[in-house]
């Protein structure tokens, strides 16, 4: 029961939550229950260099500007109800990176929906992780984003059919790139489909991307496929590690490659890739390492953006985790006269309940 505990405590650390972690139960009668779950987490970041500050780093150019800046700051504290009643099972899911908020007297900040969903029978709809996405690959860090800019990371709306292995899904379509972020008009659903392989050896999943892409004059099937491995290195330790190849757009990257770019004058769909590694080591029962690395690059606006970062993570009790984790993100886009770059030092604690 304690690994248990440990293990779950960990990946809620992670910032990186599956869909039913809540672990409090409420009420619980009959075929009806009720729980509570999420964790407090505080971080304290200092960011130095060339790029502007950011709590957290994704796949974008946060532009140039000289930067030695300290912040100290609970948003990505999170909070999730989940009731069941029979087969049916319903998840909502806030944190609290929602807008508002200023440094000069109260700090405070709106609550942001993460997750909102219902499971029946293996099926899902609402909004919660993309099928093309696989949680397994997913790195152990204390930056809320740790290696984005190589992974796919996005959550959107969807009706989703599970059975074995196999997951097939039809999710929210969205154009961004070239001027239409925002304003985009889409005609067709995107369409994934996964096949996850599970042993003694670890976990890997292959993905496939299918999606209409028809904005700003273009009018083209866009495809890309996602390769991704969890595999077990003796003892708790494991690599991870995913690629993504081919017109993915804002599924990987976390918008480091668009889905629509301009070339000599006419929009076209986008091409990238995007790749994470991750190495965890486990020092002792309660101390573990992670090393990670990644990044992405676009093929027509020639955007380079990589990301690396190493932590020390230690378990107080199964409840309460603190940790240190300094990194590099690094912008080398083609556009540029030279490569941009800023470094991070993260002190965070967590306490999961």
């Amino acid at each position: 029961m304690k690994k248990l505990l440990t293990t779950a405590a960990s990946a809620v650390l992670l910032g990186l939550t599956s869909q039913a972690n809540a672990e409090i139960m409420m009420y619980n009668k009959g075929e009806a229950s009720v729980s509570i779950g999420g964790y407090v987490k505080v971080d304290a970041r200092h960011q130095d260099g060339d790029l502007a500050y950011r709590p957290f780093f994704i796949g974008n150019n946060p532009g140039a500007v000289d930067t030695n800046e300290t912040r100290i700051y609970a948003n990505e504290s999170r909070l999730q109800f989940k009731v069941r009643h029979g087969d049916v099972t319903g998840v909502i899911e806030v944190d609290f990176y929602g807008s508002g908020g200023n440094e000069i007297i109260s700090n405070s900040y709106g609550t942001r929906l993460r997750h909102a969903f219902i499971k029946y029978d293996g099926w899902t709809v609402g909004q919660t992780w993309s099928s093309f996405m696989p949680l397994h690959a997913l790195s152990e860090t204390l930056d809320f984003g740790g290696p984005h800019v190589g992974e796919v990371f996005i959550r959107q709306g969807m009706v989703r059919y599970s059975n074995g292995g196999w997951t097939f899904a039809i999710e929210n379509p969205e154009t961004f790139g070239a001027g239409n972020s925002g304003s985009s008009q889409e005609s067709y659903v995107d369409f994934v489909g996964r096949y996850d392989f599970k042993g003694d050896w670890g976990q890997a999943s292959v993905a496939g991307l299918l999606r209409k892409v028809d904005q700003s004059g273009v009018d083209d099937t866009a495809a890309a496929i996602n390769l991704a491995a969890k595999i077990k290195a003796g003892g708790k330790n494991d690599f991870r590690a995913q690629i993504t190849l081919g017109e993915y757009g804002r599924y990987a990257g976390t918008t480091a490659v668009p889905d629509v770019a301009i070339e000599d004058g006419v929009t076209v769909v986008e091409e990238g890739v995007s790749y994470k590694v991750s190495y965890r080591h486990f020092w002792n029962d309660s101390t573990r390492s992670t090393f990670y690395y990644g990044a992405s690059d676009a093929d027509v606006t020639g955007q380079d953006r990589s990301h690396w970062g190493v932590n020390v993570i230690k378990s107080l009790t199964t409840k309460l985790k603190v940790g240190v984790e300094a990194g590099k993100y690094t912008v080398d886009d083609s556009a540029l006269p030279g490569d941009l770059s800023s470094n991070y030092v993260q002190f965070s604690a967590a306490f999961v309940f």
